[in-house]
Order: C-alpha cells, then structure tokens, then sequence
C-alpha cells in the first residue's frame, strides 16, 4: 500500500537535495509535485488543499530550523501534517461499563463485513476480550452461514437464532447470550446496504437505538477510493459512525481513501485489513503510517509483529547457539518456519526503511517460494543430517534433492550458504576472551541501533 505515492514523494526529496537552502522558488517547485503525487493517488482535492497550504505556511515562515537541509525540512514538515491529517494519535476501541460491549459492523455489500468481523474477534480475543459474534443479516441467502463459517475457522462463539428471527431479535438475544456466557463483546455483522436504501437504512437506526452500541463501525472497501469515503460520510449523517475499519489496503497501492477519510467524514480510521487471512488486521496507527508513506518504514510494527510470533525464549535459545557456534541446519529449518508466521514477504520488506542500503530491498526480485524450497530441501534431510551437515555426502545429497523436488544444485547451494553462515558467527564471536569482548561490543552496538531506530 501506498506504493505509487511513496515513489513519487522520494522523487520530490531527491530533487531537493541539490539546494543550499530553502527558497519560495524551490519550495513551490516541491508543493507542485507533492499536490500531484497526492491527487493521482486518489486523495480528496479538498483535503490535498488543505495540507499543501499548512506546508507553504511552514516552509515559508519561521518555523524552519536551519540546522537541516531542505530535504530534511521539507521531510519534517510534510510528517508533520500528514500525522494531523491522519488524526495525530491512534483511536482505541471504547467499551461499555457494563459488558458486554456491543459493536455493530456496517457498510456496503462486498465491502467485506463479514470477513472483517472475524478478523476483529480474533484480534479481541488476542487481546483478553472474549467476543460473540451474530449476523444480523437475514436477506443475503447463507449470509448467516458465512459468518458461522468464518467464526469455525478463528474458533469463536457464533449466535446462531431461528431461522425466522427478525435483524432485532437476533441482535438483542445474542447480548443477553453474551452476559449468560461471560462473552463481554457482541459483534453484530449487519446487511450490506447502500445509503439510499431508505428502508434499510431505518433498519440500521432502529438496531443502534435498541442496542446503545459503544461502537458504529464502517467497513469501507480502499479498492474504491474515493467512493468508500464518501459513503462512509452518507452513513455517518445517519448513524454517527465512532469508527472506519479500511479493507484491502494490501491491494491499493495508491492509499488515497486512508488519507481522506478522517477530514472527510470527521471520523478516525480504526483497523486496516492487509491481506484475506484472518491475521492480516492491525490497528491504523497514524505516525507508523506517514513513516511509511515517506519511506522511513514501520520498524515499531515490524518489531511487534516479531514479538507476536516468536516466542521469546526460543529467539534467546537461538542466539545463544549463534554465540556458542551451534548452529544446526535443525536451527536453521526452525527459523524458516517462525519467519513464515511473520506474513508475506512483501508485506514485511514494506516495514524497512526504504533508504540506504536498505532501498535495493524493496525492488529486489526476491521469489517468496524460495523460501518453500529451502524447507523443503531441509525437510527431506534426516534428523542425523541436519544436526550434522559433514556428513552429507554426493549420494545423500542426490537422495535430498529427489525428496525434495529439487536439484543437487539447489542443495550444494543451501549447504555453501550455511557454511558461510556459521564462518561468519564464528568470526563475529569466537571462542576466547577477547572473542567475548567484541560480543559485549556488538551487542552494546545493537543496543544503540536499535534506540536510534526507536526514537
């Protein structure tokens, strides 16, 4: 997401880099870019108004710091007003003193209700809430389906219902089912609807009076850009949304409906979906956001991300056999394993830095099976094998690679790389004390890395 717009904004600071200092001249130059690179990526030209005239105003006046370069300067000021475009701090979701806690999901039809209702019970339920999930939906055939099936494959609570039960009754007995089994959130999935169905719409209003819900929450599709915000403004003038949950957003590479929708509608944006699994769901964290938009990357997510599929014992298991030089291909397949849980490949190098050394990554033609095939390959060694790769001689290695589909190519390749590896650990660590020394260096290094990249 935001590719094409993160593009077009490094070409604007590169052209700047070759000034001395900032000047009206240069500065309208860099405006006239940044307002096009924001109207083709489908932000609203109301809101690209806007925030180029909070640039000028900064640029020009007294807030410049002539300690940075114009790059810099324009780098910072830009950040600055696309994180209070974005609403300048995340928006939690707000619970009721009274559980259970009822949020109704709402939108368009194919704007993807349902699947996003799953994604938010399971990030409730990874995060100490217990959700029960209904589908209030009684016009779509199997609609009601859909979510119990859903609902099996997170392994969360379903309301199911008679099957002649009105959207209310549904509604209001799936919350006294809650508070009977200590389910402190409803998710109420409502009917797809477009803004002038009237009748529908009354519906809507009738289950947020019935229900005092603590959150309205809109599913927007980012594929249609502008239209998903102005919708989202339609069913704000009748239900007084508390939230946007942005769909698809691994699928729009301009971004322009994340950057509209908050001054549009007067609405924060909550949750953004990433991908169809039902993990690909995140908070919508404003500075992380305009860190990448700016190719600064997302390392907080990044990191967060790390923590939430690794465990954290077996990441300090693994560094003391990097330390002591004991190093398996057992390890190795282990680590392939836990990056997978990290997400697609793509989604992970958009969390770097897109700068330095860093910035070859993102182009690099990296095929994500590769990593497929280097399991494969270590998978069908035997266990004696991986802890002992001296061992594997021209017939074992002939035996791996038809075990694993692959070449003996493929397998002398991995077995070089891994010996490198383990070259490279034992110069970094070594074996005396003056070996341990450097370790403390390194790691004190690391340290100091990581809270630069922090602050």
């Amino acid at each position: 997401m935001f590719d094409n717009l993160q593009d077009k904004l490094q070409r604007v600071f590169k052209n700047l880099r070759g000034e001395g200092k900032l000047t009206e001249k240069n500065i309208q130059d860099a405006l006239r870019e940044i307002r096009m690179a924001l109207l083709e990526a489908d932000v609203n030209f109301r809101v690209v108004k806007q925030l180029i005239e909070g640039i000028r105003q900064k640029a020009l006046g007294r807030e410049v710091l002539t300690a940075l370069s114009p790059t810099e300067q324009v780098i910072k000021i830009l950040r600055d007003e696309l994180i209070t475009l974005l609403g300048a701090e995340e928006r939690r979701l707000k619970y009721s003193n009274d559980p259970p806690s009822v949020f109704m999901i709402v939108g368009l039809q194919g704007s993807g209700k349902t699947t996003t209702t799953g994604k938010l019970a399971k990030w409730l339920s990874k995060n100490g809430h217990r959700p029960l999930l209904v589908s209030v939906d009684v016009y779509r055939p199997a609609a009601r389906e859909q979510l119990r099936v859903v609902a099996g494959q997170i392994k969360q609570p379903v309301y199911k219902g008679g099957d002649d039960d009105k959207p209310l009754e549904l509604a209001a007995a799936a919350r006294v089912e809650a508070a009977q089994s200590g389910c402190d959130v409803v998710l109420v999935d409502t009917a797809g609807r477009l803004h002038i169905d009237d009748a529908l719409m009354v519906e809507l209003e009738q289950l947020r009076d019935k229900l005092k819900p603590t959150e309205v929450l809109f599913v927007a599709d980012a594929m249609t850009g502008q239209d998903a915000v102005k919708s989202a403004a339609r069913f704000h003038e009748r239900l007084e949304l508390s939230g946007v949950i942005l769909t698809k957003m691994d699928g729009d590479a301009r971004g322009g409906a994340a950057l509209s929708i908050r001054h549009v509608t007067g609405c924060p944006l909550k949750f953004i979906g990433t991908g169809e699994k039902s993990d690909a769901f995140e908070p919508f964290h404003p500075d992380r956001v305009v860190s990448r938009i700016l190719g600064m990357g997302d390392m907080l997510s990044l990191i967060e991300k790390v923590e939430e599929s690794i465990e954290q014992k077996d990441a300090l298991e693994m560094q003391r056999k990097m330390l002591q030089n004991e190093f398996t291909l057992e390890d190795f397949r282990d680590q392939l394993r836990q990056f997978k849980k990290l997400g697609p490949l793509e989604s992970i190098l958009g969390m770097l830095p897109q700068m330095g050394p860093l910035k070859q990554l993102k182009n690099a033609d990296i095929d994500p099976k590769e990593i497929n095939r280097l399991e494969a390959i270590l998978c069908s060694m035997t266990p004696k094998e991986r802890r002992n790769h001296e061992i594997i001689n021209g017939s074992r290695r002939r035996r791996i690679a038809k075990g694993s589909g692959t070449s003996v190519q493929a397998v002398n390749q991995l077995l070089r790389q891994y010996r490198q590896a383990r070259k490279m650990m034992r110069s970094l660590t070594g074996s005396t004390g003056g070996s341990k020394k450097r370790r403390r260096r390194l790691g004190g290094r690391r340290q100091m890395n990581l809270e630069a990249l922090l602050r």
